[in-house]
Parts: C-alpha cells; sequence; structure tokens
C-alpha cells in the first residue's frame, strides 16, 4: 500500500459505516486523502461535496445533489460533515498537511 492509499484508509475508518456510500468508495476516499493533504484541517464540506460530485461524474452517475455546494439544502451540505470530521482527525496525523 502506498502512502496516499495508506491516508485514504486512515480517513475510511474514521467514517461511521451508515454514512457510506453504498458503492465502491476507494477512489472517493483516494481524493479526501488528496484534501486532507493539500488543505490538512482546513478543508470544508464544500470540499468534500465537490470531490464526491467528482467521482459520481467518474462513475458514469447523476444525481439531485450534483450542483454547486451553496445550491444543496442545509440538510444536504450537513451530509459531509462527517467526512470532514475525518478528514480534521486524521491530518493531525500528518504535521506537514496544510
Amino acid at each position: 500500500m502506498n502512502y496516499l492509499a495508506a491516508v485514504a484508509s486512515e480517513i475510511r475508518n474514521e467514517v461511521p459505516e451508515d454514512v457510506l456510500p453504498k458503492a465502491n468508495t476507494d477512489l472517493l476516499f483516494l481524493m479526501y486523502a488528496v484534501l486532507l493533504l493539500a488543505k490538512g484541517r482546513h478543508v470544508t464540506r464544500e470540499d468534500v461535496h465537490n470531490a464526491w460530485t467528482a467521482w459520481m461524474i467518474g462513475r458514469g452517475k447523476d444525481h439531485e445533489a450534483m450542483v454547486e455546494f451553496d445550491r444543496l439544502p442545509r440538510a444536504k451540505q450537513e451530509e459531509d460533515q462527517p467526512f470532514v470530521d475525518a478528514i480534521v482527525k486524521i491530518a493531525s496525523r500528518y504535521p506537514g498537511s496544510a
């Protein structure tokens, strides 16, 4: 396992099972690992949403939530918080992250 896959695995392990998408999320969590290394504890729900949207596009999927973050209802925006929390928690282990 390389460093990026290891970070992705650490993030995934911090996300509650009941909020994980029902699909192969390997690429999604690699994207979250990049967010961690680029933004660290400064990652936002909008960042997470943008990564999720890119992942969905890559899977050839369409979803009503694939709109700009600020156009989402507050409840939908809050669904990204567990992923932000996981990224921020793991970022504390990587002092070189932003």
